[in-house]
């Protein structure tokens, strides 16, 4: 198993079942974009915070696993729009799911708002971008401050880049299947939690999961060939590789590097793994005093369109949202806020201090937040989200139609972002390389 990031080891935890396997990982750390930092004495996550509730995989694993799973408190997000904080309306990932909601909040002006109501019914043929397909339908305004701010929070991503097939594929089959509007009013309403996490942060997971596997850290992969029906592996320094022999392969790389082993095995879909870009971020943690954001207690965080031109994307409360963070900090209130969106890696070249400052005086602007950090902690997450282009779909039938026998991938990079759509794409890869033999 080659990466020991949540996908890596949710493979790699699945075929230990029955299977001797060894994790290389070429860093000192596991559990890839799943991390816990100690900021003013407390451990918080400082990668992905949350899981998808309504999808099985994360929340099964984390389970079977011993792991207490808790929802976020029913503080409300807000949504930075034409000057205001303003509440956020209920959606699918922008299409609203009631207009007087929307006309309520104020996120639109009155011309956009016009313009949502008077749908378009334009064919969908296609792969088609997220944003040509809502902007068709509901007009610019919906996508530039609504669809826009919420994949940006999920995949850094640009809305009119981002294949819809891949990335929100209930819109392109409502799309086929008539009035957007129509078809988001008629959605239930549903008591069940959208979001999960893991009491003490979901940077726990990593280390639990891990823990029955031998993981070796520091074990860079810098090669791979076949060798008669398994394959080898060249690990460590170019100065003293290490070759290491194996049955089985699965890797659970980022794109880059997976591209990079598959050209060095001289496998022909290489080359579609290497054009899947990626964007990088950095995730800004604050401990404050409490008193400072009292009146940020019934709010979970908020989201800023990029058409606004701030500096930070996103907020999270996260003294506000999860309990445990709340107990767990007492006198400490911690805030994260997000930078980056792809295009704009060069916001994020600044100092450390730089982010703070810049996430300090946004904060100060946007949310009144108005103190001294106690603590601060910055994780920069360099190449960190995967960008889904239009067609992403047939490029992952691609890539694995055309692997080898004995070879498989998983990860971010292949079905989806969210930390349950990873561990799907671990247990698919699992499925795969065993079918192999």
């Amino acid at each position: 198993m080659v990466g020991a990031g949540i996908a890596g080891l949710a493979a790699a935890h699945d075929l230990a079942v029955d299977h001797d396997v060894l994790v290389l990982e070429g860093s000192p750390e596991i559990g890839g974009k799943l991390r816990l930092a100690t900021v003013a004495g407390v451990a918080v996550d400082v990668g992905a915070e949350a899981m998808l509730n309504r999808r099985p995989e994360g929340v099964a694993l984390a389970r079977d696993l011993g792991l207490d799973v808790v929802h976020p408190t029913s503080a409300t997000s807000r949504i930075f729009s034409r000057g205001a904080l303003r509440p956020m309306p209920r959606s699918l990932m922008g299409v609203p799911f009631d207009l007087d909601e929307l006309a309520a909040s104020e996120v639109l002006s009155a011309d956009g708002l016009a313009r949502a109501r008077s749908e378009v019914m334009t064919p969908v043929g296609g792969d088609v971008s997220v944003g040509d397909l809502v902007a068709a339908r509901l007009g610019d305004e919906v996508v530039d401050r609504l669809v826009e701010p919420l994949l940006g929070g999920v995949y850094a991503g640009r809305a009119r880049r981002l294949s819809a097939a891949a990335t929100v594929p209930q819109l392109v089959t409502m799309a086929g299947r008539g009035s957007l509007l129509e078809q988001a009013a008629a959605v239930p309403a549903s008591d069940v939690p959208v979001f999960a996490g893991l009491e003490g942060g979901m940077g726990r997971l990593p280390g639990v999961l891990g823990a029955g596997l031998e993981v070796r850290r520091d074990a860079t992969v810098r090669g791979l060939r076949r060798d008669g029906d398994g394959w080898a592996l060249t690990v460590g320094s170019t100065r003293s590789p290490e070759t290491v022999l194996a049955r089985r392969v699965v890797l659970g790389t980022p794109a880059a590097p997976t591209a990079r082993l598959l050209a060095s095995a001289e496998v022909g879909v290489a080359s579609d793994v290497a054009a899947i870009e990626s964007a990088s971020v950095a995730v800004v943690t604050l401990g404050l005093p409490r008193e400072a954001v009292a009146h940020l207690a019934d709010r979970s965080g908020f989201l800023v369109p990029p058409v606004e031109a701030r500096g930070i994307k996103a907020s999270t409360f996260s003294f506000a949202k999860w309990d445990w963070v709340g107990r767990a900090g007492g006198d400490v209130a911690f805030l994260r806020t997000s930078l980056g969106r792809a295009g704009e890696e060069s916001t994020l070249q600044a100092a450390d201090e730089e982010l703070v400052a810049r996430s300090l005086a946004e904060l100060a602007e946007l949310a009144g937040v108005v103190a001294v950090p106690l603590d601060s902690h910055v994780q920069r997450w360099g190449g960190g989200l995967p960008q889904y282009a239009v067609g992403h779909l047939e490029r992952i039938a691609r890539v694995r139609a055309g692997l080898p026998r004995g070879l498989a991938v998983c990860g971010a990079w292949c079905d989806g972002v969210g930390i349950p759509a990873v561990i799907a794409s671990a247990h698919r890869a699992a499925a795969d390389v065993v079918r192999a033999e």
